[in-house]
């Protein structure tokens, strides 16, 4: 389970580095590298999810990761970008990593 978490937690990092960089490139005018290095990352991100274990589908996979996602955006947000999430956020963040949690290591 250990190894799944940081799995999610890296394809997190991977899709929200990756499409920040684009973002700064496409939006606030950062040279062309920058994108590129974001499309990069974000192939990473493709390939990391199939890392996980075999009883994890995709679906699967791509359902749980989606919890942890919204929560590690707002991380971003917070650390890289200064802006605090609000109380809604927070617990919608709280539900969510509960039910990616549910979905992933519920016993079957």
């Amino acid at each position: 389970m250990f190894r799944s978490v940081v799995l999610f937690v890296l394809a997190g990092a991977a899709e929200i580095g990756g499409g920040y960089l684009v973002w700064l490139w496409l939006r606030e005018g950062r040279p062309l590298w920058v994108g590129l290095l974001g499309a990069l990352t974000l192939v990473l991100y493709g390939i990391l999810p199939t890392l996980q274990p075999a009883s994890f589908d995709f679906a699967r996979a791509y359902a749980a990761y989606g919890g942890l996602f919204i929560a590690l955006s707002l991380l971003w947000g917070q650390v890289v970008e200064g802006r605090t999430p609000d109380s809604p956020s927070l617990w919608g963040a709280g539900l969510a990593l509960i039910g990616a949690g549910i979905i992933a290591y519920w016993p079957r």
